[in-house]
């Protein structure tokens, strides 16, 4: 049960990046009808991740909705880490 929610929340963070980005594109005029179809290839598979996630542990499955939700929560976590690797690390950028 705690692993779910913790799945879920890094899924949920992953997912507002994401979509803080795409409202960023929507403002600034970068996401266009040219490449509205890249968003939605970005976009509709973190959000079926996580609302396929949260349906199978409705279901009982509280497993697989774990693994579905760490498809998605296991890379988010990893780029985190490996950012704040970089910059504890790095002594000098040039």
């Amino acid at each position: 049960m705690t692993a779910h929610r913790i799945l879920l929340g890094l899924a949920l963070l992953a997912a507002g990046v994401f979509g803080w980005f795409f409202l960023a594109g929507l403002a600034d005029g970068t996401v266009s009808s040219a490449n509205i179809g890249a968003w939605l290839m970005i976009l509709l598979p973190i959000a079926a991740a996580i609302g396929g996630g949260i349906a199978l542990k409705r279901r009982g499955r509280r497993r697989s909705g774990a693994a579905l939700l760490a498809l998605i929560a296991v890379p988010a976590a990893g780029v985190v880490l490996f950012v704040l690797l970089l910059l504890l690390t790095v002594e000098r950028w040039n």
